[in-house]
């Protein structure tokens, strides 16, 4: 009993800091020593009380990274997948993005912060690869990237 608070007062702390995925914080107990039943009786307690929920913590990590363009699309799943979110969650996350973050617009508030002086007419090949680059890299598909560049 004494094992299982000190992991929930573990968890608390850990999750003071930012939210975390259920397979995150379990990682993280595990690490820290605590017993897979002292985990289990802690993740079962944090989810009943509303503070480990892996639909929010994805819907709130991906559209972070959305807005700070950290990713996007196929780049967005990969992170969320290594972060432990089930694979039908960052389904249904994904796509309820989509409709609020178009690919489109998205792509060219990144290029637009990120790049602001960038000139693709004018630029040399070796510039234009290393943006295309960086913005596939993203996540961002290639189709996209040339018609937000084109535009400009």
């Amino acid at each position: 009993m004494e094992d299982t608070c000190k992991a929930l007062a573990s968890a608390f702390r850990t999750l003071t800091y930012r939210d975390h995925s259920e397979a995150e914080l379990r990682r993280k107990l595990l690490d820290k020593g605590f017993s897979g039943a002292e985990i289990e009786a802690v993740i079962e307690k944090l989810r009943r009380l509303g503070y480990l929920d892996d639909r929010r913590f994805a819907e709130q990590w991906a559209e972070s990274a959305i807005r700070n363009g950290r990713g996007y699309g196929p780049r967005l799943r990969l992170e969320l997948l290594r972060r432990g979110v089930p694979d039908r969650l960052i389904t249904d996350v994904l796509a309820k993005l989509e409709d609020d973050y178009g690919e489109k617009e998205t792509l060219a508030a990144l290029v637009a912060r990120k790049f602001s002086g960038f000139d693709p007419a004018g630029a040399d090949d070796r510039e234009k690869r290393r943006v295309i680059s960086y913005l596939q890299r993203r996540g961002f598909s290639l189709t996209a990237i040339l018609m937000v560049l084109r535009e400009q």
